[in-house]
């Protein structure tokens, strides 16, 4: 079981690395558009139905660029679709969430403070939050408000808000912050595969039957893009959030999430005008810059229901079986003496105010729950504590280990 437990952890690396390698190549290609898009100029030699061109260096060499609102007299013969790099974000990130939310569900998922569930329960809840958004962003997008931009953006906005607030009353604040993300990338991706896609495909259909294509395609695919590049910052700042816990761990950490989209707004409406050379708005850096004020107080006013008290009794499942397994008392007294300093509800350790990750081992109940991090990061190597400051010795590390063996029997 040990040995599976560590290809487990590798698998979760590996999905992390290819998440994060895929979500490079798709934030890339998509700020690049968009910056393409909204630099291109007129140029008078422009060929009959083209929009507007740009030159460009990069790589030793000169590109020239022209951008067709609808489509060229000809179609080329080699065409390159942007989609993959959506595709395989999503992808990735959905079976990351399964390895790390899903089968680590009774640590990471369901904060039982919250919502007495079943984990079974707060994996339907896990699912279900990711295309619900999308059904009812959808909706808006197809209700008339498309000719209201404005408008449907605050509705998105408070759509996310609303999702973020009812996340949080089951899920962690880890699991939240990351379900957000999620559903918001979701909504990224299902934006690329059910409307931009499709619109596109329809243009080079028509045009391969020798029609003229309707220019409402491109106009409702380009709606959908400037969404996607509004909600992509924050989608980054959600997935790193659960190496934070002043971010997350906070009681109004959907709140902090809140201002996080504020930001993303800020952020991409300065460089987005700086891209379309309508000036250089400047104001911007000063509200982002009170948002990310704001977060910071938010982080500071308390922290959520840590379960301080909590025996053996409150325990289930697999944490329930490491309490009980031989060894435990001995690891628990072991983790008490060198770990907790750092991992405590109020930490005594020189410069550090908040325990590292949000990761307790004081009680009894928080070393159960914990197992899994403890062998990992204490047992089968050294990486805690940082440095060995606690000098834990080989013989500690070997009795972590045969504590979670132990109850593998």
């Amino acid at each position: 079981m040990f040995e599976l437990l560590m290809m487990w952890d590798w698998l979760g690396f590996a999905l992390r690395w290819l998440h994060v390698i895929t979500a490079i190549a798709w934030i890339g290609s998509s700020f690049y558009f968009i910056a393409l898009d909204l630099g291109l100029r007129k140029a008078a030699d422009l060929p009959a139905g083209a929009h507007g061109e740009e030159w460009q260096v990069h790589g030793g060499g000169f590109y020239h660029v022209r951008k067709y609102l609808v489509a060229p007299s000809e179609m080329p013969e080699h065409l390159t679709w942007f989609k993959w790099e959506s595709y395989s974000t999503w992808l990735s990130g959905a079976a990351l969430l399964m390895v790390v939310y899903w089968a680590g569900g009774e640590l990471f998922l369901i904060d039982q403070s919250k919502a007495d569930l079943m984990l079974w329960q707060g994996i339907a809840i896990s699912a279900a939050s990711l295309s619900v958004g999308w059904l009812i962003y959808d909706r808006l997008c197809k209700s008339g408000l498309a000719e209201r931009p404005t408008l449907l953006m605050v509705l998105l906005f408070v759509l996310l808000v609303v999702m973020g607030w009812a996340l949080n009353q089951v899920f962690t604040g880890r699991a939240m912050m990351l379900h957000l993300g999620a559903f918001t990338a979701t909504i990224m991706t299902a934006n690329v595969f059910f409307i931009i896609m499709p619109n596109q495909r329809i243009v080079v259909a028509d045009l391969q039957a020798g029609r003229t294509p309707d220019a409402k395609y491109g106009k409702i695919a380009k709606l959908r893009s400037t969404h996607n590049n509004y909600l992509t910052l924050p989608v980054i700042f959600l997935m790193l959030s659960n190496h934070y816990p002043l971010a997350f761990a906070s009681q109004y950490n959907w709140l902090i999430a809140a201002l996080v989209f504020l930001m993303g707004v800020t952020i991409r409406h300065y460089f987005n005008s700086r891209h379309a050379r309508k000036g250089n708005p400047t104001w911007t850096w000063l509200v982002t810059a009170l948002l990310f004020l704001g977060i910071i107080i938010l982080s500071t006013l308390g922290l959520e229901n840590d379960g301080d008290g909590e025996d053996q009794a409150a325990l289930r499942g697999t944490a329930l079986v490491m309490a009980r397994a031989d060894g435990f008392e001995e690891v628990h007294e072991l983790v008490l003496g060198r770990c907790s300093m750092c991992h405590a509800r109020e930490p005594f350790w020189d410069g550090i105010r908040r325990a590292p990750k949000g990761v307790l081992l004081e009680s009894e109940a928080d070393v159960a729950r914990q197992a899994h991090a403890i062998y990992l990061h204490a047992g089968v190597t050294d990486a805690m504590p940082p440095a060995n400051v606690t000098f834990m010795d080989p013989e500690d590390r070997a009795a972590i280990r045969r504590w979670y063996r132990a109850a593998q029997m």
